[in-house]
């Protein structure tokens, strides 16, 4: 089992920063992909950025790459979503999904189907 919890949600506007944690506990962080996922209202959750087990490769949206960075502390057990230069459309529920490895070199999955353990999410609200 491995629990995640989401922290650093909130309220800003336009253009502003926020800063999205989410610390892992149980089993070895390191066996796992890790991803950000997002929800708005009446929409599908989609994946937002998605890191390797070993840190060495990630992934992007195309509607945040540029502004979105995503990164890990294997040692801290956490994964880090820097969201920059926020708009109105990014406002949706973040949660933080992990994935277990189970290849050498596995690439990190699109799909929700494939994630083991899923954080409760964090609010995010961007006013235009």
């Amino acid at each position: 089992q491995v629990q995640l919890a989401e922290s650093g949600g909130g309220l800003v506007q336009a253009g502003d920063s926020l800063r999205l944690s989410c610390a892992a506990s149980g089993r070895t962080f390191s066996n796992y992909n890790m991803a950000w996922f997002r929800q708005a209202p009446g929409k599908e959750r989609d994946l937002v950025a998605g890191i390797k087990y070993s840190g060495t490769g990630t992934y992007y949206a195309d509607s945040v790459k540029g502004r979105f960075t995503i990164s890990r502390d294997n040692a801290k057990n956490t994964v880090v979503l820097q969201m920059n230069s926020l708009k109105s459309e990014d406002t949706a529920v973040y949660y933080c999904a992990a994935d277990s490895v189970t290849l050498y070199g596995m690439a990190i999955s699109q799909r929700i189907e494939e994630y083991d353990y899923w954080g409760q999410g964090t609010q995010v609200t961007v006013s235009s």
